[in-house]
């Protein structure tokens, strides 16, 4: 198998502005694979919310949705060759990987205060061990970055599980939030040429 590093240029436009999001050159197959598994996890959780009588609110649904839709997409997304090699183009180094995962405190803050009733310290523990874990991460050796992602994964299952009570409907929230931002995106692998 042949690596590339080099990413297409994106292109102009509104597809140019696609291509800075997921990464130039995103095969159909990949497209499919992100788009299909987040279409059915965001139903997943709308219809488990219902049947469950969770009694969310038309906005809890909403966000629900929107987080269940992003993080897995995210998480496939990540994963991809195409991905990889834009996100780790040259250029792109500790600041901007750190400020990409820095931006999704929004998603444990909204957990945190509208599906556990304003619990700060929940957002604190979770964000804080993401930031935390994402500056080891970064800052490992190329050969120790997945091992090391992996680990700070099963320690965000950890606290997923034992540290705090779950979530009613977002039991798999931490699990999927840090397996896109710890393992998808900070780890740098080869982006094989298919």
């Amino acid at each position: 198998m042949q690596v590339d590093w080099n990413p297409p240029e994106p292109r102009a436009g509104l597809a140019g502005q696609w291509d800075r999001f997921m990464g130039p050159g995103l095969r159909p197959a990949e497209f499919w694979l992100i788009l299909l598994p987040s279409l059915a996890m965001t139903a997943g959780v709308v219809v488990y919310a219902t049947t469950q009588k969770l009694g969310w609110t038309a906005v809890q649904f909403l966000v629900a949705a929107l987080i269940a839709f992003d993080l897995t997409g995210g998480v496939i997304t990540n994963a991809t060759t195409t991905a990889k090699r834009w996100y780790h183009r040259p250029g792109q180094g500790m600041k901007e990987h750190l400020g990409f995962t820095a931006v999704h405190f929004i998603h444990p803050l909204l957990v945190a205060w509208l599906f556990r009733g304003g619990d700060w310290t929940y957002f604190v523990v979770v964000y804080g061990y993401l930031m935390g874990a994402a500056v080891v991460i970064a800052w490992a050796e190329g050969g120790l970055q997945r091992p090391l992602a992996m680990l700070f994964w099963m320690g965000g299952v950890l606290i997923s599980l034992y540290a705090f009570t779950p979530t009613p409907g977002l039991e798999w929230f931490l699990p999927f939030f840090y397996a896109k931002l710890l393992v998808s995106h900070l780890v740098k692998e080869a982006p094989f040429v298919v």
